[in-house]
């Protein structure tokens, strides 16, 4: 769903966020922190369980090592 639907709009803008998707429903938001984007998308879907999170551009949403997907080279 990210990969298909809400990668192109988010990854020029929100570099390193967190994007916030309710399965279910196919609404997500996208916020500075995993607490954020959580909090939001409980406001907006207060019945959400099935919550996947993701940091724009990354591969993860948390590492120890390692580098960013994007590529500035165009």
């Amino acid at each position: 769903m990210y990969e298909r639907d809400i990668r192109r709009q988010v990854e020029s803008d929100h570099h390193g966020a967190i994007v916030a998707i309710d399965i279910n429903s196919g609404d997500w938001v996208v916020a500075d922190t995993v607490l954020g984007a959580a909090e939001r998308l409980r406001e907006r879907q207060p019945e959400a369980t099935d919550v996947w999170s993701v940091r724009v551009g990354h591969r993860a949403v948390y590492s120890f090592a390692g580098t960013s997907v994007r590529s500035d080279a165009g």
